[in-house]
């Protein structure tokens, strides 16, 4: 099993932490021990395979869910007893969840009708969000009436609009396509930055969350495998498990040896101060370097991948595990070509043991 990284120690200043939060279902832990903290202001991805518990994660600090050991602590208060519309978090679905019922300036409205504010203030609150999120104006229209992306920009506004110390998202832009999604993530990135909202976000998405974000945590088995910045985790993955979840499959046994390892693809350089002995070794495919089959390791190309900016190609070495590779466009082999292969250390890791 992957072992747990272990938490930072708390930090007093914390908005939101998780502490020992443990949940089961039957014999199966859905929540195992798991320990997080989240700073104000600060915005948080949460990430991992379906089941990995990630979005119990998200019900239990919105008091959807309880707990069978630990807690969960807002500001620095338990909130044990304190029931889901009292905790003062906002939560924004996948799937929108909007009144049908109510105009646009209805649904923005609801939170702080229900906080008894003011006529005057709610209208004034439901002008400047939607004008932030990109809709002015748009109060007196129909939500049958809107986009995908125009429903999600709507349930965003209505989300903040109570003001919550905590916002919650819940795979946020799962329902869009791929270029919406894009163009909405940095539009999500300045707007959180431009109000100091503090986020804790739910997300298969691995490009989301790591554009979204200031910190990344990859789940596995209801355990936190690893959390870091996003540069941190793409570039230095805990284990064999984040670098696999991450979409890199050039993984393999090694034995290192000062700044050697010896794989079933060769001998291939790592980075001075890499972990010594038997390990598990990635090598990003940006590390493998084409060159003629008499000049590197020979391989075969199996097939090659239009990637934009690049062409990703799968090869079959003449000995180890396929490899993945990476070149420019026009200068891509195909299928069927044979080619060399060298690597380089800067894109190497040595993953840490585990145990």
């Amino acid at each position: 099993m992957t072992p747990t990284r272990k938490a930072e120690q708390p930090d007093e200043g914390a908005l939101l932490r998780i502490e020992g939060a443990t949940v089961r279902f039957g014999a199966r832990a859905a929540l195992d021990a798991v320990d997080l903290e989240v700073g104000a202001h600060e915005t948080v991805s949460v990430l991992g395979p379906s089941g990995s518990g990630k979005s119990t994660l998200l019900r239990v600090v919105a008091g959807l869910q309880p707990l069978d050991a630990g807690r969960v602590l807002l500001d620095g208060a338990d909130q044990a007893a304190v029931p889901a519309h009292r905790r003062g978090v906002g939560l924004m679905f996948q799937d929108h969840q909007l009144f049908p019922q109510r105009d646009v300036g209805g649904n923005v409205a609801f939170g702080p009708r229900m906080r008894k504010v003011p006529r005057e203030g709610r209208e004034r609150r439901v002008a400047e969000l939607l004008d932030l999120v990109g809709l002015p104006g748009a109060q007196g229209r129909a939500v049958a009436t809107l986009s995908g992306g125009e429903q999600q920009r709507v349930a965003l506004a209505r989300a903040l609009a109570p003001e919550p110390r905590l916002l919650m998202l819940d795979e946020p832009l799962g329902q869009l396509d791929r270029s919406l999604r894009e163009r909405l993530v940095v539009e999500l990135r300045q707007l959180f930055g431009q109000l100091g909202t503090t986020v804790l976000a739910v997300t298969h998405d691995q490009g989301e969350a790591f554009a979204l974000s200031d910190r990344v945590v990859v789940m596995r088995d209801g355990r936190i495998a690893q959390s870091g910045t996003p540069l941190e985790v793409w570039q230095h993955p805990a284990s064999a498990f984040v670098a696999s979840f991450l979409g890199f499959d050039n993984i393999a046994d090694a034995t290192v040896s000062g700044t050697v390892a010896a794989t079933p693809w060769g001998k291939v350089p790592v980075p001075p101060g890499s972990p010594q002995g038997a390990r598990r070794l990635l090598v990003r495919p940006a590390g493998v370097r084409l060159t003629t089959p008499d000049a590197g390791l020979p391989c075969t190309v199996l097939a090659r991948t239009f990637r934009g900016s690049h062409i990703a190609l799968i090869l079959s070495p003449d000995q180890g595990p396929r490899l993945e590779a990476e070149c420019g466009l026009r200068s891509a082999p195909e299928p069927g070509e044979r080619v060399g292969v060298t690597f380089t250390p800067d894109e190497a890791v040595v993953l840490p043991d585990e145990g």
